[in-house]
């Protein structure tokens, strides 16, 4: 997967469709470089790494202690896209890791503890992909790639499985809303038949009657983990090409999601036939 996707639910319609109890999106948060006041949701046709995503996670309100008894509750928050393990010294690895293959999820040191206790949901419409040409070339003569938007066949909103993780920067004292870093990553499955015209890897999609077992911090198994990472029902997307002016990251709004026009779609392969345009 590619490290771009659209998400443009407000508040109130990410609270109701995933069943939120806390909406913590006001919350100041750190992102990358520093502290941001709490600035809610934005719609964002161009998601990208380093940017901050609404997440839904299940965890203890913030200021409970560990000695009290307060309930996990389901929250959205906004989470930085690209996961620091909190043994990292630099921040900046949260750029090189903003997907989590499932294959070795619980194998690799930077996931594995994430994976058991700190599991969490993307919400998003969908996700681009760029499927190179087996037959065109740009102007550099390299082979041609084609920008795809792929999201849900049924028109419900797809939900990724992800992991996420806080890291403490050890130089700002306690209390310093900056001193506090939580980041998230997006897990990869290998692609259907179909979708694997246009990448090898996809997302994780959840449907909802996975998210509440997902989301539960207290199975902490690895065979939890496994059986919902196994097993993925195929058939469920749309792939659909589009302009490449979401190639570039600056470039945002709903107009991204429109279909390329046919003459356009030079050497690109249709994805439902594997015909060459």
């Amino acid at each position: 997967m590619c490290g771009r996707y659209a998400a443009s639910k407000d508040v109130a319609e990410l609270v109701e469709l995933l069943d939120v109890e806390q909406d913590a999106t006001g919350e100041p948060t750190r992102g990358v470089a520093r502290a941001e006041p709490g600035a809610g949701v934005s719609p964002d046709y161009n998601m990208a790494p380093t940017k901050a995503a609404p997440v839904v996670l299940t965890r203890r309100p913030r200021g409970a202690s560990a000695g009290d008894d307060a309930e996990p509750v389901r929250q959205l928050r906004l989470l930085t896209w690209g996961l620091v393990p909190s043994w990292a010294k630099d921040v900046t690895v949260g750029v090189r890791m903003i997907n989590a293959r499932a294959e070795t999820l619980l194998d690799k040191p930077a996931y594995a503890r994430a994976a058991r206790a700190r599991r969490c949901l993307v919400p998003a419409d969908g996700y681009y992909e760029w499927q190179q040409s087996p037959t065109a070339c740009d102007a550099k003569g390299k082979p041609r790639k084609q920008p795809f938007f792929i999201s849900r066949a049924d028109g419900q909103p797809l939900v990724m499985a992800g992991v996420y993780e806080l890291w403490r920067d050890r130089t700002l004292p306690d209390g310093d809303p900056a001193s506090w870093l939580t980041t998230y990553a997006v897990i990869t499955t290998a692609a259907e038949p179909g979708l694997d015209t246009i990448h090898d890897r996809q997302p994780l999609v959840l449907d909802p009657e996975q998210w509440a077992a997902w989301l539960d911090p207290e199975r902490t198994g690895d065979e939890h983990v496994r059986g919902m990472i196994e097993g993925q029902r195929p058939g469920r997307f749309d792939a659909c090409p589009v302009s490449t002016a979401v190639n570039d990251v600056r470039n945002n709004g709903p107009q991204l999601l429109a279909p390329a026009p046919a003459d356009q779609l030079v050497g690109v392969v249709d994805p439902a036939t594997g015909e060459v345009r």
